[in-house]
Parts: structure tokens; C-alpha cells; sequence
């Protein structure tokens, strides 16, 4: 840009046509400059910020870099940094949460999209709940350099950043994933409560079917473990403190290829206060063992990112996809929810009076996988979680249901 104006003011003999007193683009006043790159995208303002001292320091002011970053900044900055130099610029801020900030013990990793300043979050496999992840038979940690997160969504490059304190990795990983070698009930289970920026996001698990290895520099996809995803879908639920829930199905196929599978989408209206999320994926038809799937993580993404994802051919299309968003609908979530716990309640239940026919069956229970005490332990776990759903409803309607779960629980046989 500052070459082309240039340009204009050069004669074919390499000599200026105008004296030197002639305005440029360096005349400019600061002031004005930042309010025009204020309308541009940050890696715009960052490679304008190289063209002369006026856009240079145009592309510091603070108010440029307070209208790139989410309502809620401050609040993010306490929650996920953890030191801030006193006197930061915005632009230094903003340049902070574009890294990718881990939480929880290393479970959780947040970072603002350095294009547009939406918030990313992933959830590690190791900061999910997995249903016998305990037991090395069935699942396992395994380490790889194919757990790893795109930040730069948009392709940006990076050299419009290094002028900033701190650079943008285009990927990081987690450095391990969940492995499944067989199961008879596949369950993993999520949670998350944190302050989103307010806006529209989605959320998908990461999945691939297969376990990637290198042989003579080559990728190569071991399938020997794949089977019986083809005979029932996976199930995807969310929920949202605020009552919104999404579902969807899909059957996993297509071996050797990491792909996003979409949960659902969730809105955020109020910035100020966390939102908490749970999701789940389940296959828990009993009648048939399933296994070979690499977990790596839980993803959430700007809902607009979603179309990117499908054009780069990360997004794995779902079918049969149903979303509830809004209060008209809290109350089918409590109950669904209720449901869920009094079946799973009752299973264990059963397997915990029966150990011995299902142990000369050799089959893949509860109590085999992690023992009677512990089987009881979660039946009564559930069954509080189920009584607390009950809570926000008439004691007297919903004495019945707490009456069920009761006798579900203390049964003898």
C-alpha cells in the first residue's frame, strides 16, 4: 500500500515530481490513522503497522485493541492468566490471550481466535470422565503427536504476529489420547463452567477410528480393533446451565481420518456470569462389544468457525440432528436426565446382585471392571444426582419418582 502511493509521486527517471514538502501517508495524524485500521482485522492492522511511524503507532492504540477483544476481557484475563504485568497495553493483552493458556492441570486449554477474537476452548481426554478408562484391557493412554488443536483457523500467517510480545503457534497438543481396544458400554462424559463471551458457539468431540502410527516415515492406520460401530449410532448430548440441550447421532465409519463430530450449538447472552456445559457420547446397547476409537479431545469453537471446518474436511457431517435452545425447553432436561440415571441405576444395580452369573460369563460388567463396593458407590452417586433433579418440581408429583429410585438403589435381589 505505502509503495503504490509512492509510486505516484516518482517520474520515470527514478526522481520525485513533487518536492519533498509534499504530504504523505507519514502526515498523517495518529489519531486518524487508528480510527480508520480500526475497522480491519487484527493481522491487517498488524502488517499496517509496519508501513511508517504514524501506522506504527496507530496500531498500539489502545481503543483500536479494546474493540478486538471480547466485552468480558478482564475477566478473562483473571481467570486463565496467570501474571499480568501491571500497565499492559490492550494490544499486549490481546496478544496474551491469543496463546494458548492451559488450565486445570493441563486438562483445558483457552485461547482467543487471533482472526476475529472469539474465545476456543479444548478439553483433553484426560480431563473427560471415561467409563473404564481405569482398566487397561479395554481403554488406554497413549502418547502421539496427533493430538493437536488448529488455531489459526483462517490460514493466517504468522509473520504479521512476530511483532507482537508473544507469537501464535498455529497448533498445540495435548501429547497423549484415549485409546479403546473393546467395550460393551462406551460412555464418556464432560463438563465445563466457564465465563464465554457472549455469542454462538459449537462443540464436537475429535474422534478417529483407527490407531495412527509411523512405519519408514509413513502415516500409516492399524484397523485390527475396529468393530461395531456400524450396528448402532453414537449418541451426543449437551446441556447448559441455562437450560438449553442439543442431541445428535451419527455412526462412526471411515477409518484413519481425524474428524469433528458435532454435538450441538449453545448461546451465551450474559458475559459477566460462567456458563456451565456437560456433554455426553454413549453407544450403551449391551448387546454387541465396540472398540478401536482414538478420543483425543472436546473442542468448542465459535458457531461460525463450523462452515470452515466442513471446507477444510475436519467436520464430519451428522444426520438425525435435533437442537433445544431456550428456557420453553428446561424442564424435558432434568427429566431426560432423570431417565438416564434411573437405567444406568438399575443396571448396576442388577449386575451387583448377579456378579457371579455375569463372571462365569465372562462378560464386561460393572462390578468386573471395577469392583462391588465401587459398583455401589456409583449407584448411589446416581441416585442422589437423580433425587437432585427432582428438586425444582411439585414434592408431591414427584414423590413417586423419588420413591423408585430409592427402592431401585437399597434393592437386595
Amino acid at each position: 500500500m505505502g509503495a503504490y502511493f509512492s509510486a505516484l509521486f516518482i517520474n520515470q527517471g527514478g526522481l520525485s515530481s513533487v518536492s519533498s514538502s509534499s504530504p504523505s501517508l507519514g502526515d498523517l495524524p495518529e489519531s486518524c490513522v487508528a480510527s480508520i485500521i480500526g475497522y480491519l482485522d487484527p493481522p491487517e492492522i498488524c502488517k499496517l503497522g509496519k508501513l511508517n511511524r504514524a501506522f506504527r503507532g496507530a496500531s498500539w492504540a489502545d481503543f483500536v485493541w479494546e474493540s478486538k477483544l471480547p466485552s468480558n476481557y478482564q475477566v478473562l484475563v483473571d481467570k486463565i492468566l496467570t501474571f499480568v504485568p501491571e500497565n499492559l497495553g490492550k494490544r499486549e493483552i490481546y496478544s496474551l490471550l491469543c496463546t494458548t493458556n492451559t488450565l486445570d492441570g493441563g486438562t483445558k486449554k483457552v485461547w482467543l481466535d487471533k482472526s476475529s477474537g472469539g474465545l476456543c476452548m479444548s478439553i483433553s481426554s484426560k480431563g473427560l470422565h471415561i467409563t473404564g478408562i481405569d482398566d487397561r484391557r479395554y481403554w488406554n493412554h497413549i502418547p502421539t503427536d496427533e493430538s493437536r488443536v488448529i488455531v489459526g483457523i483462517d490460514g493466517v500467517e504468522m509473520e504479521c504476529w512476530m511483532l507482537m510480545s508473544i507469537s501464535v503457534p498455529l497448533q498445540f497438543r495435548f501429547h497423549s489420547i484415549a485409546y479403546l481396544q473393546q467395550t460393551w458400554w462406551f460412555e464418556v462424559d464432560g463438563e465445563v463452567e466457564f465465563p464465554f463471551p457472549a455469542g454462538s458457539y459449537s462443540v464436537f468431540f475429535r474422534l478417529q477410528l483407527g490407531r495412527s502410527s509411523k512405519r519408514f516415515g509413513r502415516r500409516i492406520c492399524n484397523s485390527e480393533h475396529i468393530h461395531g460401530w456400524d450396528k448402532k449410532p453414537v449418541r451426543f448430548q449437551l446441556w447448559t446451565s441455562d437450560g438449553q440441550h442439543a442431541r445428535s447421532q451419527c455412526t462412526l465409519n471411515e477409518p484413519g481420518k481425524w474428524f469433528h463430530y458435532h454435538i450441538g450449538d449453545f448461546n451465551v447472552e450474559n458475559s459477566n456470569s460462567s456458563t456451565k456445559i456437560k456433554l455426553s457420547m454413549t453407544q450403551i446397547d449391551c448387546t454387541h462389544t465396540k472398540g478401536g476409537l482414538c478420543l483425543d479431545s472436546v473442542v468448542i469453537y465459535p458457531s461460525k468457525y463450523r462452515e470452515k471446518l466442513k471446507q477444510k474436511g475436519f467436520l464430519r457431517i451428522i444426520s438425525h440432528s435435533c437442537s433445544f435452545l431456550g428456557a420453553k425447553h428446561y424442564l424435558n432436561q432434568p427429566i431426560s436426565k432423570f431417565v438416564c440415571d434411573i437405567r444406568l441405576m438399575y443396571i448396576m444395580i442388577m449386575m451387583c446382585c448377579f456378579t457371579s452369573g455375569f463372571l462365569l460369563a465372562d462378560k464386561v460388567t460393572y462390578p468386573k471392571l471395577i469392583g462391588i463396593e465401587k459398583s455401589k458407590e456409583f449407584a448411589e452417586k446416581l441416585r442422589s444426582d437423580s433425587l437432585e433433579l427432582l428438586q425444582g418440581f411439585d414434592s408431591e408429583k414427584a414423590a413417586p419418582l423419588i420413591a423408585l429410585a430409592n427402592y431401585i438403589t437399597y434393592r437386595q435381589s
